[in-house]
């Protein structure tokens, strides 16, 4: 059976791919068991893997979460897996890039929140669809959102259930970019690589600090950066070196 996920690793760029394109990669309980699986190993790993890429394959990046599985009655492995999957999404140590083209519905759209910039393509579609099925969210949405584009916007999301499209999800602050479909790939990608090639010790840091500044207030989070931040990286005099070097 192939894999629900799969990793690519390339030049420090740990790629994970939704592979359910038949059913625009929705989101099953089985499937998030092994999303998990790659985020708790990419953790772990930040010698290899400098960033991440998390994409769909096919033709979407998800339709949400998958109603037939709520159906078959297929469970996760706790009560609130799926969230607290996101929450590891969140919490990687390495930066992560949404990749968007088509669908990203609902838990969709709570999984890319977890994320820390979202390339989204001219035939992304976002949307939260809770409200049509008669749900309500577990998954982060009603937190992260507002966090992301303000609870104005994100009101407006919620309770209309109304799609958003690529461009619109630029100008709401809710994706970085929207590109061609044909580009959006080779791009991401393209971006990923650059991000690696900075020094990997600073990603790490500078999205420990952004986050954890977030949650306090701007005099706590400057005392925040000063108590926490160590400055300079174990990299940084090698660095300074070919800095020299090219110079001369």
């Amino acid at each position: 059976m192939p894999a629900l996920v799969d990793r690519n690793d390339r030049d420090g760029v740990a790629t994970l791919s939704l592979n359910r394109p038949e059913v625009l990669n929705a989101l099953s309980p089985s499937l998030f068991v092994e999303l998990r699986a790659h985020l708790d190993a990419i953790a772990d790993d930040t010698e290899r893997v400098g960033c991440v890429v998390l994409r769909g394959e096919g033709r979407s990046f998800s339709s949400g979460n998958d109603l037939t599985a709520i159906q078959r009655g297929e469970q996760a492995p706790s009560p609130h897996f799926q969230a607290e999957t996101i929450d590891a999404l969140e919490r990687l140590p390495q930066p992560v890039i949404a990749s968007v083209r088509g669908h990203c519905y609902t838990g969709a759209l709570e999984v890319v929140l977890g994320c820390d910039l979202l390339f989204a393509s001219e035939s992304a579609k976002f949307a939260d669809t809770h409200g049509k099925w008669g749900m309500s969210p577990t998954w982060g949405m009603s937190q992260r959102l507002p966090r992301r584009v303000g609870p104005l916007v994100a009101k407006d999301i919620m309770l209309s259930g109304r799609t958003i499209s690529g461009e619109e999800a630029v100008v709401l602050g809710l994706a970085n970019r929207c590109l061609p479909d044909e580009e959006l790939d080779a791009e991401t990608q393209r971006y990923a690589a650059k991000m690696a090639e900075n020094s990997w010790f600073t990603l790490r840091m500078d999205k420990q600090l952004v986050t954890g500044g977030f949650e306090r207030s701007l005099g706590e989070g400057l005392a925040y950066e000063r108590a926490t931040s160590p400055g300079a990286g174990p990299d940084m005099m090698k660095r300074l070196e070919g800095f020299g070097k090219k110079k001369g």
